[in-house]
């Protein structure tokens, strides 16, 4: 089954529709969150969504009976793959590098994917150089052992 992009109204409803996962417009209008849209424009968005694939309805009498026909873990992976084309030239390296750099992903994460121990190489941080500080905590000696002290000359 081809899918189909949605817009953010659609992909909205679909989130509540996919709870419900077989409805009909009635549930729809008492389960939406508040402010809750005008019931015709809930019945334009099931007609496009049902035209998309996305719900399958069955008359009942004079009313419809809507069932998601698209899992949401399908719209998921086409999402994911949409992106990864889009934006990554279809690099799973890419993402997941992004994913560690932004911590929305850790090492211990993909231990349950992997028969493999991954080790994570920490970043390197360049540590400042304490020139002055190494100079006044440790002063130089001199042979004699005597410090090091600039002569001032006197007036």
């Amino acid at each position: 089954m081809k899918i189909n992009h949605l817009t953010s109204a659609e992909e909205n409803l679909m989130k509540l529709f996919w709870d419900l996962n077989s409805f009909y417009l009635k549930d729809v209008m008492e389960k939406h969150a508040e402010p809750k849209p005008h019931q015709n424009t809930v019945s334009t968005y099931l007609k496009i969504l049902v035209e998309k694939g996305y719900l399958s309805t069955e008359k009942e009498g004079r009313i419809f009976k809507y069932t998601v026909q698209v899992p949401i873990e399908d719209y998921k992976k086409f999402l994911l793959r949409e992106l990864s084309h889009q934006f990554f030239n279809d690099s799973g390296k890419e993402i997941l590098e992004i994913l560690f750099k932004e911590n929305l992903i850790f090492q211990e994460d993909l231990k349950d994917y992997f028969d493999l121990k991954i080790e994570m190489k920490p970043v390197k941080i360049k540590s400042p150089t304490l020139e002055y500080a190494e100079e006044i905590l440790n002063p130089k000696k001199d042979k004699k052992g005597k410090d090091k002290k600039k002569k001032k000359k006197k007036d």
